[in-house]
């Protein structure tokens, strides 16, 4: 059976859903649980909703209460929590819908999120534009060709070096505030990136 986690968090809604039948585990916080109604998404698919339910109302209460895990720390996002959720159920690889759009300090909060867990768990953000996430030192990925590729380096990346893209790098620094290595192509199937300190955030998008 597959260990993945599929996670809804209160960005912009997906116009459509994965193969819910990939996943262990399927959760989302209480505010993706509005969407998710008006999306006719099955809700008794749902192993839990978590939150401080500051954006919940509504009859649904009562009929998956029993669904709900109250997590009322205001100094930490409903995304950490419902990681931290996920990271104590033992379960490691989460997909993530919903985690841009609406508003951006949340897009921002939501990869800071997903930076501390780096180290500890695989999460994968999709939304209509991309997928994207943290990738380590050595990586590569099949089925790119024609995707626009970006790099992003959080907040540094060292010796970056890449194959497979119509402007490859070679042995590149790149900090944040400085270098822009977004909206190259991928001319091949499949793209390799090494690089030896720091860390990137690689982003995956449609087809050109």
């Amino acid at each position: 059976m597959t260990d993945k986690v599929l996670l809804f968090i209160n960005g912009d809604a997906p116009k459509s859903f994965p193969n819910l039948d990939n996943y262990r585990l399927i959760a989302c916080t209480d505010g993706a649980f509005h969407y998710l109604k008006e999306l006719n998404f099955p809700l008794d698919k749902l192993d839990f909703i978590s939150g401080d339910f500051d954006s919940h109302s509504g009859s649904d209460e009562n009929v998956y209460h029993e669904k709900f895990i109250h997590t009322p720390d205001q100094n930490r996002t409903d995304f950490y929590k419902a990681l931290e959720i996920i990271f104590e159920k033992g379960l490691k690889n989460v997909d993530v819908f919903g985690g841009s759009g609406g508003e951006q300090d949340h897009f921002l909060g939501n990869l800071t999120v997903a930076f501390g867990y780096k180290n500890q768990m695989n999460i994968q953000f999709f939304d209509e534009f991309s997928e994207y996430y943290f990738i380590p030192k050595s990586f590569s990925i099949t089925g790119v060709k024609d995707k626009i590729i970006s790099l992003y380096p959080f907040p540094v990346a060292e010796s970056i070096t890449t194959r497979g893209l119509k402007w490859n790098l070679e042995n590149i620094d790149a900090n944040m505030t400085t270098d822009m290595l977004t909206r190259n192509l991928a001319i091949e199937d499949k793209v390799s990136i090494e690089y030896l300190k720091g860390d990137l955030l690689f982003f995956a998008g449609k087809k050109k």
